[in-house]
């Protein structure tokens, strides 16, 4: 055997380290004579001690990894002393997501400690599995740098990614955790307005069902006993051609409240189809939009209140229900 091998089984680390691209790095090693006979995923736990074996495995499925300059694909494969390894090292999507990306963000109030932002339908507020960029997250770091320094970066609730409308976002610690306090005391108002099939029973109703995982579809939510308490008020506005115009008043704030507690009453959203909704009014999503958003002020204690006028596409099929008249004063009306 040869003195390179015999110095490399010393040190069990990779040999060379080399630049790859932003979000990759290059790394080679002799496999030694301790190693031999080893899987490869193993080797590469102790090439990339930083990484789990499952996103080692990742990177072998994907092509990353060589074997005496051949793409080795298996994970099982047993390597043999003095083989020449080389893996490119791509950080997990989840150890990319936070960071700036400029996406124009609608804002209509700032200070030095809370913003509220107008989200439009189809922007994702956190990144998570299938959306690690191009969020709500990712533009506030862009727009604020010392966002970065906050958990979440400020963000203290969520809107769904196809529901449009008012939330508010913490910019200092102290906005933050003033925030979060008040959420969980339920004393923020927050009001959405909807359009749900079907003829509602009562014109005002208060629904309290828990709300969990649906464990026959994991991907949504359901009223089930080993949910958490959850509370919507809802208030007919208007009738007609088989859709309601409803308003919705959160008094907890549950993953899918709304469309959840409606559909629990038979009345899903108009256009949800992942909770039996379908497509009318020409919505091609879900018929949400979160219209009134009110609360003290976490610093000063200031009340503030705002108002935000639905996106086209809602605002033209809520109008074939209510009319245009009384859609221009669904602002006042919601201030109640």
């Amino acid at each position: 055997m040869s003195s390179a091998l015999t110095d490399a089984d010393a040190d069990p680390r990779p040999d060379e380290v080399e630049p790859g691209d932003d979000a990759s790095e290059i790394r080679t090693h002799a496999v030694t004579l301790d190693q031999h006979g080893e899987r490869l995923d193993k080797l590469l736990t102790t090439l990339a001690p930083e990484f789990s074996r499952a996103h080692l495995q990742g990177l072998i499925a994907d092509g990353r990894v060589l074997l005496e300059g051949k793409v080795s694909s298996s994970a099982s494969t047993k390597v043999k002393a003095g083989w020449r390894v080389q893996v490119e090292l791509v950080r997990p999507a989840q150890d990319q997501a936070f960071k700036p990306e400029d996406i124009p963000l609608s804002v209509v109030y700032e200070d030095e400690h809370v913003m509220v932002v107008d989200k439009p339908a189809g922007l994702v507020v956190h990144p998570a599995a299938g959306n690690w960029s191009g969020t709500l997250l990712n533009g506030i770091l862009h727009r604020d740098p010392k966002a970065a320094a906050l958990p979440r970066a400020g963000i203290v609730h969520r809107l769904d990614k196809d529901t449009s409308g008012l939330m508010v976002v913490g910019r200092t610690l102290e906005g933050v955790t003033g925030l979060m306090r008040d959420i969980a005391s339920r004393v923020v108002s927050r009001k959405y307005l909807a359009l749900v099939h079907g003829r509602l029973k009562f014109d005002e109703d208060s629904i309290e069902a828990p709300i969990g995982r649906d464990p026959k579809v994991r991907v949504r939510m359901a009223v089930v006993n080993s949910g958490k308490w959850a509370k919507t008020e809802i208030s007919l506005v208007a009738y007609d051609q088989g859709i309601a115009a409803v308003r919705c008043t959160l008094h907890t704030g549950r993953t899918h409240q709304i469309r959840v507690h409606l559909m629990f009453r038979g009345h899903p959203l108009v256009s949800d189809e992942l909770y039996g909704g379908r497509p009318a009014l020409g919505m091609t999503r879900q018929a949400l939009h979160a219209a009134h958003l009110a609360f003290k002020h976490p610093v000063t204690g200031e009340p503030l209140r705002f108002d935000s006028a639905p996106p086209d596409d809602f605002r033209q099929a809520w109008a074939t229900i209510v009319g245009d008249d009384l859609l221009e004063d669904f602002s006042d009306d919601l201030a109640e």
